[in-house]
């Protein structure tokens, strides 16, 4: 994704380019005044009317293209011409028998114009050939009637101009259909279509293109039992601090569904939630939701819990224990908050990633069934390597993860003594996902102390950690406690650059993140208050997800869409250059 450039810094490169265009065409051996006959009737002023003109013949047929993609477009179709200019420039003058008079090369160029900016307009303006036919014809149509004027009205010129503009959207089409063919082999509908929705989603969030696509992806929905945990801190004066646990994964991408999940549940809190910490739960993309009104669901459930608690009351000691872990090198360690048990489970230094939802099912049942704990599960999701580190139910992964749960919560409950509790939050928000790849809700850092302990928790709205990157944090943030962890929230609008998953630590260095998490640790640390902690689960039956491997299905058709595009973008231009070559040497 990039943002195209504004319309007069594009205009003011047709210009040179249209120059340099002309002087391929005309240069040796015609004179000045053909040269600039063919520089601003032939390629400039088709290019600039093209770039005045598309926008409003597009809207006026139900499509839509700002001025800065119509000015872009322009400029484009003139930068795709100068090779194919120089090359068949080179040709007429090696093999002039051959070839017809130097005034077919410029209608010659007008079939790839055709081909590119119908492909395009097709693509972001609308999926509809008779509405995106007319703007495709502006400015090769125009330069055709420029070469016209140069060079006069004849039945050859005339034919050949249309020839080659006909199969210049011939070829785009074809184009296109076997772009669409994937998708609409697996979903029923037009990939090409949903081009022109997302861009205007990543871009301006625009509700008519959000509401389009998440349409596309409610009629692939399942209904499914989800739950909604809520971890409280309350101070003599207000609650201070939250921590929200919904079973839904932060999907699809973008800001569609349950994507930006942290930001949407805490502006559904508000600041009576204090502090909101929203880390990752275990389960995958088959708890994706859809659409915005089941995100609205499961956050309202969050207030609605939020809400039940009650009043502030008096702090008192809580039964509590430090940050443990029943063995070295446990995929899961603990720390139990009055009736819950708060559980981390990483495979870091190994890779980890999602874990199935059935997989932390068993574990936190046969974990509360053995210790009568509420059990409270969190992937730290915090060790990234492409395509590993995911645990399925059945695996041996999963059967120790299983264990390792029931083990760390009752080691959680062992070492629990009645205590004090203290917890210290600080917060930054001032990163970009572009520039950082860090989400709307930056760093937050949970700093507790109880039970003759501390331990920090430090969440980073993305997707994932780089593997490798975990222990040095860690390790820098015990130098300030006894026991850390950092936890990211598998953000999935982070998504929205180039590169797509954009992990933690792509983008922000190790050593800026260790350096702005240990301050913001000392931070939280100064910020530690007596509290005491309430907890509270709803179960939100028949809530609309995504089916199962949906997501896989819809990956595999896009990486199948770009692979037939890719080839068959070289194909039909090839095929396109090949016919008008052959147009060429047809001899009247």
């Amino acid at each position: 994704m990039f943002r195209a450039p504004p319309p007069w810094a594009t205009a003011l490169l047709l210009i040179p380019v249209s120059l340099l265009l002309a002087g391929l065409v005309w240069w040796p051996g015609g004179g000045w005044i053909e040269l600039a006959e063919g520089f601003l009737w032939v390629f400039f002023a088709p290019a600039l009317i093209a770039t005045l003109l598309t926008t409003p013949i597009a809207s006026a047929l139900g499509g839509r293209l700002e001025w800065r993609r119509a000015a872009l477009l322009a400029l484009s179709v003139l930068l795709l011409e100068l090779p194919l200019a120089a090359v068949a420039r080179l040709a007429f003058d090696g093999f002039p028998q051959y070839l017809p008079a130097l005034a077919m090369l410029p209608l010659f160029l007008q079939g790839p114009a055709t081909w590119f900016r119908h492909m395009t307009l097709f693509g972001v303006s609308r999926a509809s050939h008779p509405a995106s036919i007319l703007p495709t014809l502006i400015q090769p149509a125009l330069a055709v009637v420029g070469v016209l004027a140069m060079y006069g009205v004849s039945p050859a010129l005339l034919l050949a101009g249309v020839v080659f503009v006909l199969l210049g959207f011939l070829c785009s089409a074809l184009l296109l259909r076997a772009a669409d063919r994937p998708l609409q082999r697996e979903f029923h509908t037009s990939g090409v279509a949903l081009i022109r929705p997302m861009l205007d989603h990543v871009n301006g969030r625009d509700p008519s293109a959000t509401r389009e696509l998440e349409a596309f992806f409610s009629r692939f929905s399942i209904p499914a039992n989800l739950s909604v945990r809520l971890l409280t801190f309350p101070g003599p004066d207000r609650v201070r601090a939250s921590i929200a646990l919904p079973t839904v994964h932060p999907g699809p991408f973008a800001s569609l569904g349950a994507s930006d999940l942290p930001r949407k549940v805490a502006d559904r809190l508000g600041p009576a939630a204090g502090t909101v910490f929203v880390p990752h739960t275990p389960c995958d993309h088959d708890l994706d939701l859809p659409s915005r009104a089941e995100m609205d669901r499961v956050s309202d459930a969050c207030r609605e819990l939020l809400e039940g608690l009650g009043p502030v009351g008096p702090v008192e000691p809580v039964r509590a224990s430090p940050l443990v872990s029943p063995y070295a090198g446990s995929l899961a360690r603990a720390q139990l908050l009055g009736d819950t048990a708060l559980v981390l489970v990483t495979q870091a230094p190994e890779p980890t990633d999602d874990i199935a939802f059935s997989v932390a099912d068993r574990a936190v049942r046969e974990a509360s069934g053995r210790t009568g704990l509420s059990v409270a599960l969190i992937d730290a999701h915090n060790s990234y390597i492409k395509d590993q580190g995911d645990i399925s139910y059945g695996t041996p992964t999963a059967e120790r993860l299983i264990r390792d749960v029931a083990a760390a919560v009752e080691a959680a409950r062992t070492a629990a003594q009645l205590s004090p509790l203290e917890i210290g939050t600080s917060a930054r928000t001032h990163y970009r996902i572009g520039a950082d790849g860090i989400g709307p809700l930056g760093i937050r850092v949970l700093a507790i102390r109880t039970a003759g302990s501390t331990s920090a928790y430090v969440l980073i709205d993305g997707n994932n950690l780089l593997v490798g990157l975990r222990d040095p944090i860690v390790r820098a943030l015990e130098t300030l406690v006894d026991h850390a962890e950092v936890l990211t929230t598998d953000n999935h609008v982070v998504h929205e650059v180039d590169g797509g998953i954009n992990p933690v630590g792509e983008r922000a260095p190790l050593e800026r993140l260790t350096r702005e998490s240990t301050e913001l640790l000392r931070e939280a640390i100064r910020d530690l208050t007596p509290v005491g902690v309430r907890s509270a689960c709803r179960e939100l039956p028949s809530v609309p997800v995504l089916v199962p491997s949906f997501t896989a299905r819809l990956l595999t058709s896009l990486s199948d869409t770009m692979a037939i595009f890719s080839n068959a973008l070289l194909s039909t231009l090839f095929l396109l250059l090949a016919v008008s070559t052959a147009v060429l040497l047809v001899k009247p």
